[in-house]
């Protein structure tokens, strides 16, 4: 049997010419390292603990009882349906009919790939905040659409959206928003004031608006997460995506959600229908209960992740980066320009055998990689032991620009 190889006997590229520009990624090119190298990894956005211990028991439960075994329903199972409308409703004052309005999906990729896939059409224009998560960029490819990125630009600490440059970027093949608050890579998390004027202009111009909300437990100091459809004239035009992997540690179990209209939920559910169809059955009925732990857990949740962050943007600052303290998420931003260095990728390729430590360069998240080529990322949803030998391993001359 001959190999595979990248092209058909007619010449043409095996792989959808919508995907050509997406290789492996660098999250997979990164862990690989950090594995061959023995070096620790603050690359990828995973905890290395797991979350609450009656979370999993309710998993294993629900295993036990035969209930998610089989296929759950394709909206998602009942209950976990409920307490995702509670949720947002005890939250943000958000209501949603758990029947019609709510959707779970396989994570929040999932979620993204269908909103995208069902809501724009070949030759759609959409909006995405550069960086961006590169599911985003795929997502827009498979829909056929044109991605227009708007930068957030380091100012003051931290990274700002210019709404003068979104204001300029819509025209009239426009389709969507798409947004991420708080945001990953850089830490941001958009104002009232800041999701107002983006409100103001989807009304104005008629634009959907998906919000990807997955670190929404995640805001540090005094930010503030607001959900953009919980503003005027937003919950009919705005998709909003929540994920229980971020809040619960609890990655693998890829349980997402969507909160729309019934109109838009209809749109995504058919297109999510034909990707997964259903997946996570028994870990639905172990995120309702999550969903339904009391306060105490996301504020001791929050606690622990900014403690996190201080030890590990402390460490950073030390070693001599510039570090962008973030406003939410676990993930921090740095620019290694103070060390000697410009380029991102070759840093972080050769980090792993100076200092034993796996970053991400935050390129890969923007169309215009010159302007984040001095930008890496670190991971701070580590043991607090892991931490502190990474910050004890940057700080070592190997860790600078030799």
């Amino acid at each position: 049997m001959t190999a595979m190889t990248s092209t058909s006997g007619s010449g043409r590229p095996l792989l959808n010419r919508r995907l050509a520009e997406f290789g492996t990624t660098i999250f997979a090119e990164m862990s690989a390292l950090a594995v061959k190298t023995g070096a620790i990894n603050l690359g990828q956005g995973f905890p290395d603990t797991d979350g609450p211990e009656s979370v999993r028991e309710a998993a294993v439960r629900a295993l036990r009882d035969g209930r998610g075994n089989q296929y759950p329903p394709g909206p998602g199972i009942p209950e976990l349906r409920t307490a995702i409308a509670a949720h947002q409703l005890a939250r943000y004052s958000l209501s949603y009919d758990p029947d019609r309005e709510v959707l779970v999906t396989a994570g929040a990729t999932e979620a993204i790939a269908a909103s995208l896939l069902a809501l724009v059409e070949p030759g759609d224009e959409v909006i995405a905040l550069e960086p961006y998560y590169d599911s985003y960029a795929a997502s827009i490819a498979l829909a056929g659409g044109a991605r227009v990125p708007v930068t957030l630009r380091p100012r003051e600490g931290r990274f700002v959206l210019d709404l003068d440059e979104l204001r300029d970027a819509v025209t009239d093949r426009t389709r969507l928003i798409l947004l991420n608050t708080p945001h990953n890579p850089t830490g941001t998390v958009l104002t009232r004031a800041e999701l107002t004027e983006i409100a103001k202009l989807a009304v104005e111009r008629d634009l959907l608006v998906v919000t990807d909300e997955v670190y929404e437990h995640l805001v540090f100091d005094d930010a503030e997460h607001i959900p953009l459809a919980s503003l005027p004239g937003m919950r009919e035009r705005t998709v909003t995506i929540g994920s229980a992997g971020k809040t619960f540690s609890f990655t693998g179990w890829k349980v997402g959600w969507v909160t729309a209209t019934p109109e838009l939920v209809t749109a995504v559910r058919s297109a999510k229908q034909f990707l997964t169809y259903v997946s996570s059955g028994p870990f639905q009925y172990a995120v309702a209960e999550a969903l339904a732990l009391p306060d105490s857990y996301f504020a001791d949740f929050r606690a622990d992740m900014l403690a996190k962050r201080d030890l590990l943007s402390e460490g950073l600052t030390a070693a001599g980066f510039d570090v962008y303290r973030p406003a939410g998420t676990y993930f921090i931003t740095t620019d290694i320009t103070p060390l000697g260095e410009s380029d991102g990728f070759a840093f972080c390729r050769s980090l792993p055998e100076r200092a034993g430590v796996v970053a991400i360069p935050n390129a890969v998240f923007y169309d215009h990689r010159d302007a984040g080529a001095p930008f890496v990322r670190f991971a701070f949803c580590k043991r607090t032991a892991v931490l502190e030998e990474a910050v004890t391993r940057l700080k070592s001359p190997a860790g600078r620009s030799s």
